[in-house]
């Protein structure tokens, strides 16, 4: 039976407090005669607390993310876009994934053996009861993996909205972010080119042109995960080079899933872009072109010889030919004929001397014979391209090459391996000793006993571990070459030249924290300390809509519910 005190209706919350109970003002003078004691601080303790809140807390914001990527440069920008927002926010991203609270993994879908380490790492985070969120093209080209359910996902164009998927993930709530970014029906490139990134490397700016392709290649998953062409405005482009020059970057990478296409859908080409990101390089920093596919780049030969002679572009482009046969290029449905190729690089190789064409080749694809892989053999032997990417083909599930009928393993084994072979059988460098160049140090090499730079013709020369020697421009004389590389020896005397416009980041700072992006997302958190920016965190998500299924959270409903709570507590 409900007590007295419930029998009449309460017209306030106020009315809970009866005549009888003492006031505030009571309480306060009837303690007149204490002596408050000062409480000593304990300041480190203090600063510890506020750089390490606790790990098991659900604030949004204050979590440790470890973020792993696989594939392509395209990918690895991505990656680095999802760390910036992150860190933005707060999060700290660590390089020790058993210290996570939650683990980002940004997959690839080109292989198999990439596939098999992406589901092999979210098992081992889910082994360690780490919070999981997927990002890139396996869950977006087959978000129905069994594998894949119950975890959340973010599409490969919704990385600006990482954030919220992480938010909503350590909350313990699943999202599921893979919708396409348009405008007024056009498909975009993706995700804003201005949004805050923490690049791998200060000194190198991965810049995504366009998303997609024109292609329907018949082994391709990839394309199932980016779609079709959608390419960046040109102006947008140039703003981001700019902006990566003015924090420090020396060397500008521009990867797609086919450069040779840019612009196509926009109404403009490749060259142009080139020309225009040529005017804002500064002087000293170089420019890398990435991969493109032979039909595209045919009609622009003479332009795109131009510009990869211009002194601050690379003299480098990576054409894949994936097979010398006709027959076997036909059955990938590639859009050109081993003539093609010949002909690109036979006209690079003239008008742009010294150039170096990379290119890829996949090894026993369905219906390949023995006199279609002779002939690809040939090919390698006579162009002794210095930089070869052999892959054995896997059959990726839901693309026409996987329902073909399959060569044998073996054989596919036994013919990576007799490429690799002649692969190595020739030294490209060796001509090279003794030259003087000019080469652009970037990075340290893996053993860590060099620096790596790249010489015009974008060749990896290796270099004493000099500090001023990072980021800068030097003049060395090749001593010694090797299968991948060269070894020079600065040069007594020589000026080494600064390209960078300003100082480089740090490794691990945020890149591009604009005024915009602040206003845009409600303010600057990453500059409060931690005790502060926390409860800052907590009504500005309160406050927040959540959409695409995330959790949609309303402070009034928060308030009324506790009110309830207390309400029918007292009544008990």
């Amino acid at each position: 039976m409900p007590s007295a005190s419930c029998d009449t209706l309460l017209d306030d919350i106020e009315d809970i407090v009866s005549q009888q109970d003492s006031k505030p003002q009571d309480r306060h003078f009837s303690r007149k005669h204490i002596v408050p004691k000062a409480r000593r601080r304990n300041t480190q303790k203090c600063l510890q607390e506020e750089d390490s809140p606790p790990s098991d807390s659900t604030i949004p914001g204050i979590q440790k993310i470890w973020i792993r990527t696989w594939g392509c440069s395209h990918n690895n920008s991505d990656g680095e876009y999802m760390a910036g927002q992150l860190a933005a926010y707060g999060y700290k991203i660590t390089e020790n994934a058993s210290d996570a609270d939650l683990w980002l993994l940004n997959s690839c879908t080109v292989k198999n053996p990439a596939e098999d380490h992406f589901r092999n790492s979210i098992k081992r985070a889910q082994e360690e009861n780490k919070k999981i969120v997927l990002a890139g093209c396996v869950p977006q080209a087959q978000p129905r993996q069994d594998y894949l359910q119950g975890l959340s996902v973010i599409g490969v164009q919704q990385i600006d909205r990482v954030v919220e998927v992480v938010e909503e993930t350590i909350k313990g709530h699943s999202v599921r972010l893979l919708g396409q970014k348009k405008d007024n029906g056009k498909r975009l490139g993706g995700a804003p080119l201005d949004l805050p990134k923490i690049r791998k490397n200060p000194l190198i700016e991965i810049i995504s042109i366009n998303t997609g392709c024109l292609n329907a290649c018949t082994y391709c998953k990839t394309k199932h995960a980016r779609g079709n062409l959608a390419s960046y405005p040109i102006d947008e482009l140039v703003d981001r080079a700019k902006q990566s020059f003015q924090e420090g970057v020396c060397e500008i990478w521009l990867t797609s899933e086919d450069t040779g296409a840019y612009g196509r859908d926009i109404g403009t080409d490749l060259p142009t872009l080139l020309w225009k990101l040529v005017e804002v390089i500064p002087e000293g920093a170089m420019l890398r072109l990435g991969m493109t596919n032979p039909p595209y780049i045919l009609e622009h030969l003479e332009e795109m010889a131009k510009v990869l002679n211009h002194p601050r572009v690379y003299a480098f482009l990576h054409i894949p030919v994936q097979s010398a046969s006709d027959a076997v290029l036909m059955a990938m449905k590639r859009e050109y004929c081993v003539a093609d190729f010949r002909r690109v690089v036979d006209f690079l190789k003239e008008k742009v001397p010294g150039i170096t064409i990379a290119t890829d080749i996949i090894c026993g694809f369905p219906g390949e014979t023995d006199q279609d892989f002779q002939e690809t053999v040939k090919l390698v032997e006579e162009y002794k391209f210095p930089s070869l990417f052999i892959n054995q083909f896997y059959p990726r599930p839901g693309t026409p090459a996987a329902k073909m009928e399959q060569v044998p393993a073996q054989v596919k084994k036994q013919r990576t391996k007799d490429l690799s072979r002649v692969f190595h059988s020739y030294s490209p460098y060796d001509h090279k000793i003794g030259e003087r160049q000019q080469v652009l140090v970037t990075e340290e090499s893996f053993d860590s006993k060099f620096y790596v730079a790249h010489n015009r013709f974008y060749e990896q020369v290796l270099v004493p571990k000099y500090p001023t020697f990072m980021g800068k421009m030097v003049e060395v004389d090749i001593y010694e070459s090797g299968k991948h590389f060269m070894k020079g020896q600065p040069v007594a005397d020589a000026k080494v030249y600064t390209p960078s416009i300003s100082k480089p980041l740090a490794k691990g700072q945020v890149s591009g924290l604009t005024a915009e992006f602040r206003s845009r997302r409600g303010g600057p958190l990453s500059s409060m300390s931690q005790c502060d920016s926390a409860g800052s965190r907590v009504e500005l998500r309160l406050r927040s809509l959540r959409q695409d299924g995330a959790l949609t959270v309303s402070v009034g409903l928060t308030l009324f519910a506790l009110l309830l709570a207390l309400f029918v507590k007292l009544c008990n």
